[in-house]
């Protein structure tokens, strides 16, 4: 066996420090690594929290113009929604003389105005549980039985119309200006769902949304008209006026009624 040489002190050092030096580098490397990969994480957190209330407020604006069920549905059965109800009543609300009243007040005022008043009748579409449908201007359209059956749509919206009444009469005057309203209502089938692919809204179409209409045009300012289709629903619950026959548009002769209050056994 040969002698083995022996090691260079000063290149043993040499070796070494370089050694401590890559050593060293490599360990900045994985501490600026390990930093990296925090600041990613920490990012990440604050996208799926971004994307998490995103997904909420969308939600939230999805279910404040469309029913629950329907916007469900809408997920999962992206297209045309059209459902058949055989038996709903469909309220039309209208304040009188809104054009000469609007004359009186500027934009603001009268948004401002008409923003009180339907906030009052959203929330009590809510405590009745029936559904809005829309606005239209002064109008107020509301529909029981959609989009869910219920055997009690008529008196529901009933109820409704004469608490909206009630809350009319509380109404200070505007301008000077005695505020009034005229509500109809009709009860039969209609068709309810979505259509189209841009600013959407849940609608109910058929004859019985206009005669509902109608019932509000032809209406008494201060009252509640209904049709005989809906004082056949409702008449065992409320006490109701008969109005007579009465030539409607497009409807010819029709009987109707004026609802007053609710009857000892409603």
């Amino acid at each position: 066996m040969s002698e083995m040489e022996t090691p260079d002190p000063a290149l043993l050092e040499r070796q070494n420090r370089t050694l401590q030096k890559k050593l060293a580098r490599a360990e900045r490397k994985l501490e600026t690594l390990e930093i990296l990969q925090e600041q990613n994480a920490n990012l990440m957190r604050a996208l799926m929290a971004d994307l998490d209330e995103e997904r909420s407020e969308s939600e939230r604006l999805l279910l404040n113009i469309l029913p629950p069920a329907i916007a469900q549905r809408l997920k999962t059965e992206p297209g045309v929604i059209a459902d058949r109800f055989d038996s709903v009543s469909v309220m039309f609300s209208d304040i009188v003389g809104f054009t000469p009243l609007s004359e009186t007040l500027s934009a603001q005022q009268m948004v401002k105005w008409l923003n009180e008043v339907y906030s009052v009748f959203d929330t009590l579409v809510r405590d009745h549980d029936v559904e809005k449908i829309r606005t239209i201007g002064d109008g107020y359209m509301v529909a029981a039985g959609v989009p869910f059956p219920r055997d009690d749509h008529a008196a529901a919206l009933t109820r409704l119309a004469l608490d909206m009444k009630a809350h009319f009469a509380t109404l200070p005057p505007v301008s000077g200006r005695r505020v009034d309203f005229r509500i109809g209502i009709n009860s039969g089938p209609v068709v309810g769902g979505v259509i189209g692919t841009h600013k959407f809204q849940y609608d109910i179409w058929g004859d019985t949304v206009n005669t509902a209409a109608r019932m509000e045009s032809h209406g008494v300012p201060g009252r509640i008209h209904i049709s005989n289709a809906t004082y056949e629903l409702i008449n065992h619950k409320f006490v109701c006026e008969r109005r007579g026959s009465i030539e409607v548009k497009g409807k010819g002769k029709m009987q109707t009624w004026f609802v007053e209050q609710p009857s000892d056994s409603g």
